[in-house]
């Protein structure tokens, strides 16, 4: 079953579902944290379509990194220069799942912590997250309100042995974390509802992690079609904020 006609009835369908289930996995990707002041990729005003000296691709590079770090930390400063960036209506509404005892994780692709910072606790980081950081040298942790001038621009020492310090991410070039990959294999093979929101599901290998749900309920919220769209129960187009927001104000919470 294919919804896609009439978006009042595919948005009481999503709230229906919602209401029926209870190991609900939210998977999210950019197109989640693009109302909350942070573009997405792909987008027409996305990172890939800025006018940037050196392509996004290679600044999120673990080869480009070990050789120049300053141009992944003068990138960091002007994201987080950013005013206003706060989670939206979707990380809400997903935290507020997850406290009905209605979600069993959230699945994310993206590294900027706004569904922890919106009350969400089971958050599956497949890309890492980029207010924490790791020592190059003595491979100590820190969070990024710990390191003086972290968000300066100026690229960040170790307090601890002085050698240089790196987002705890996943660089192009790197593998995926084995524990967050079997871990988000486990949530989504279990799942009686799965929503996957804001992500175009091109890029492997988290993309495929959707091969793992067994269920009949797939909805995906994304402003453009996907390779997935095929196998969806329910398409929705709309912005992902704006279609939470719409559920909250019209009563449909967790």
């Amino acid at each position: 079953m294919d919804q896609q006609d009439g978006q009042p009835d595919r948005r009481s369908l999503l709230a229906q579902w919602i209401e029926e289930s209870r190991r609900i996995v939210f998977f999210g990707g950019a197109g989640v944290s693009t109302e909350s002041g942070i573009p997405d990729f792909r987008g027409a005003t996305g990172f890939y379509h800025q006018d940037l000296e050196i392509p996004l691709e290679q600044v999120l590079s673990i080869d480009f990194f070990t050789v120049h770090p300053q141009a992944y930390w003068e990138w960091f400063a002007q994201e987080n220069a950013r005013e206003g960036v706060a989670p939206n209506a979707a990380h809400r509404f997903v935290a507020d799942l997850e406290r009905a005892g209605k979600l069993s994780a959230v699945v994310t692709q993206n590294i900027d912590g706004l569904h922890q910072r919106a009350g969400s606790e089971r958050v599956l980081e497949l890309h890492g997250n980029w207010s924490r950081l790791i020592c190059t040298g003595c491979a100590e942790r820190f969070s990024l309100s710990e390191v003086e001038g972290a968000r300066s621009g100026a690229v960040p020492r170790c307090p601890e042995c002085a050698s240089v310090l790196r987002p705890d991410i996943v660089f192009y070039g790197e593998m995926l974390d084995n524990d967050v990959v079997e871990g988000a294999v486990r949530a989504i093979s279990e799942a009686d509802l799965l929503i996957v929101a804001g992500t175009s599901l091109v890029v492997y290998p988290a993309a495929g992690l959707i091969d793992y749900y067994a269920g009949e309920r797939l909805v995906l919220m994304n402003a453009t079609p996907t390779p997935y769209d095929s196998r969806a129960d329910l398409i929705i187009r709309d912005p992902v904020g704006r279609v939470f927001q719409e559920l909250e104000h019209t009563g449909r919470r967790p």
